[in-house]
């Protein structure tokens, strides 16, 4: 389909000979906003992190649509804010896809880099460095990188983690003008309120797709404890498919119990 921007086929990621989420089926269409949501340990960062590219497929496959360019936010505590960086080298990451690591900045680089850092509320905040920002101020200038990458599929791990509720206003104003801009977005998103609130479309996670499709379908109570149930019940030793009911849940699409596993235009499997 023309308008998909993402398709998962079977997908199944994890680390060693675990897997972290499995049998993810359905597709992204392309300038929908969507929430990950689930328990910690549920799958949603190995997700964004296969699709991305950084951790392989042990069985299934991520499909990204010809000429998609991705930006990529991951959790803040991958940073090392020991480095001895300044916010405009932190933010000029973001221009690599254009110029190369060792490429060279010009005058309109540096230009972009302080309208980004305006955008975000920064602006003269250049040279100060890394290790002095506050939790929403790093945030600010992650969202500033990623607005100089101009991507059209943007995933963010879990943007709204350790910020003040300003930041968080401001950071969901900004999706929003993404979103507005048709740009494809993917959230990994803890409050379920906050998720309720502002996106439109939520994908519920367990290890396996639980339920996928509008929020507040999605987010229902029933889908929520199912999901609560199957992550307690887990165990990290487990074989991909577990010998009980959940094993045919999947059944291709893995996100109904008893539901019909018509792919939700646009968004995905749906749970309704």
């Amino acid at each position: 389909m023309t308008n998909t921007c993402l398709t998962f086929r079977d997908l199944t990621l994890g680390y060693g000979s675990h897997p972290a989420i499995h049998h993810l089926d359905g597709t992204i269409r392309k300038g929908s906003l969507t929430a990950v949501v689930g328990a910690n340990g549920s799958g949603k960062s190995t997700l964004m992190k296969g699709i991305v590219g950084v951790l392989k497929p042990m069985a299934g496959e991520v499909i990204r649509a010809p000429g998609v360019r991705a930006a990529y936010l991951p959790q803040q505590s991958e940073l090392d804010r020991s480095f001895p960086a300044r916010v405009v080298d932190l933010v000029s990451l973001g221009l690599w896809p254009r110029r190369g690591l060792l490429g060279r900045h010009t005058r309109e680089d540096r230009d972009s880099v302080s309208q980004a850092l305006m955008a975000v509320g920064l602006g003269g905040f250049e040279k100060r460095p890394i290790d002095t920002l506050s939790g929403g101020q790093l945030q600010r200038t992650l969202f500033a990188r990623v607005l100089l990458q101009d991507a059209d599929l943007i995933l963010l791990d879990e943007p709204f983690n350790a910020v003040d509720a300003k930041t968080v206003g401001d950071l969901i104003a900004l999706i929003k003008h993404w979103h507005g801009e048709e740009r494809t977005i993917m959230v990994v998103v803890h409050d379920l309120d906050l998720v309720r609130q502002n996106f439109p479309e939520t994908l519920l996670l367990a290890r396996q797709p639980i339920a996928w499709g509008e929020t507040r379908e999605t987010l229902k109570p029933e889908n929520l404890l199912r999901a609560r149930r199957f992550h307690e019940a887990w165990e990290e030793n487990a074989p991909w498919c577990e010998p009980d009911e959940h094993t045919h849940d999947h059944d291709h699409h893995g996100h109904a119990h008893d539901h019909d596993h018509e792919h939700h235009h646009g968004a995905g499997p749906r749970a309704a």
